[in-house]
């Protein structure tokens, strides 16, 4: 298969915001690009110019690579911000499970692609503002969301 990841029109997105139930304007949308049928997803995710994705926390490994706008990653440790960083266009960062962080796209948006390595299935859990588990994202339920 062959994709080019900067001209995405032809690709099925997903919109996830907005979402009222939380205090941040949420706008993102997300596409799955392949598959393997066993451990490893790709997905490419676009941001609103200053939106966030879902607040949330990493089941898996996961490799990420900003391929245009920017993206404001912040982390939290025990319900506090530990840092905030702004990854730019060709940053490529690869977090191990457990990472507890929401995105925001730049002043332009941000488009990244997600490669996930998840060998029980489970990919991330959406979590509330106060860090308590809403819903868990697995390979599955990517797969429903975008069977047609």
């Amino acid at each position: 298969m062959k994709i080019n990841l900067l001209e995405t029109s032809h690709l099925d997105w997903q919109n996830y915001g907005p979402d009222t139930r939380f205090s941040y304007p949420i706008g993102y949308s997300g596409a799955l690009l392949s598959y393997d049928g066993k451990d490893h997803i790709d997905l490419l995710y676009r941001w609103e110019p200053g939106k966030y994705c879902h607040f949330h926390r990493h089941l898996c490994e996961v490799r990420s690579t900003v391929l245009a706008g920017s993206l404001e990653v912040v982390t939290f440790e025990d319900g506090k911000e530990v840092s905030s960083i702004c990854r730019e266009v060709g940053s490529y960062s690869h977090m191990p499970q457990g990472d507890v962080h929401m995105e925001r796209g730049g002043p332009e948006g941000a488009v990244v692609l997600f490669n996930l390595y998840a060998p029980d299935g489970r990919l991330t859990e959406m979590l509330d503002e106060t860090g308590t588990t809403l819903k868990t994202l697995t390979i599955e339920s990517v797969l429903k969301q975008f069977a047609h």
